[in-house]
This record gives structure tokens, C-alpha cells and sequence, in this order.
């Protein structure tokens, strides 16, 4: 017997104002028929093909210390530095610049409320390499 991951939980203390946020990041969407509206304590938001959803839950306590788990991102498009900086554009904060000469390697980041993710090389860009 196995089990598979239903939804991945952030938690947060604003769900309306992240799962927005993350919307733009990921291109993901709410269900239509089940908007999230500012003050919803909870905020699924789902992949275009239906595949996952991240559910923004608020809680009453704030953000302490590094994250146990976050999302490793990939460009879909263009570059890991053109996502960078498309990201950072859209409020993303650099933590950690883990990049190296020869193109390999990731970029840690804060979203707006401070939870870190990484930002990888495109799929290209590995091709290109390898």
C-alpha cells in the first residue's frame, strides 16, 4: 500500500494575498466555481493540467527559521537568470546566490512572506550542457 501527495500546504498569513502571488509565479489558477477572495483563511490554487494544487492556509503564527521543505522551480521558458529576474520583478527576494562559472547550480529566494524556494536551470539549458 502506498499513498500519493493530495495538495502541498503552505502556511501563511495572508492565503488570499500569496496564493495571488504564486498564481503569477506558477501559472497556476483557482477554481472558478470556488473563487478565493480576500480574508479566505483558505486559498487553493491549481496547474493548469490539474496535476496539483497548493493550498495557502493562514495561521496565527509567523515564519521562524528555514523552511524543512520549499519547491525547487524550473523555468519553463527561457533562462534560470531570465526567471530570476522575471521573479524578483514580481517581489522575490534573493537569499542565497548558489551559482557557479560554468552555469550549473540555483538561486535561493523569499517569497513575500519570507518562505525560500529555489529557482534551477531551465530544461535548455541543461540539454545545452550535459
Amino acid at each position: 500500500m502506498t499513498s500519493f501527495i493530495s495538495h502541498t500546504t503552505v502556511d501563511c498569513t495572508d492565503a488570499y494575498a500569496l496564493s495571488k502571488w504564486w498564481e503569477k509565479v506558477l501559472g497556476y489558477a483557482e477554481n472558478p466555481a470556488d473563487p478565493n477572495l480576500p480574508g479566505h483563511e483558505e486559498c487553493p490554487i491549481t496547474s493548469p493540467d490539474g496535476s496539483h494544487t497548493v493550498l495557502f492556509i493562514e495561521v496565527p503564527d509567523v515564519k521562524q527559521g528555514k523552511n524543512r521543505i520549499h519547491f525547487d522551480l524550473r523555468p519553463v521558458e527561457g533562462s534560470r537568470d531570465d526567471e530570476l529576474a522575471r521573479l524578483v520583478e514580481l517581489g522575490a527576494k534573493p537569499i542565497d546566490d548558489l551559482r557557479n562559472p560554468d552555469g550549473t547550480g540555483w538561486v535561493m529566494l523569499a517569497d513575500p512572506e519570507g518562505n525560500e524556494f529555489c529557482i534551477l536551470r531551465s530544461r535548455e539549458e541543461l540539454a545545452a550542457t550535459s
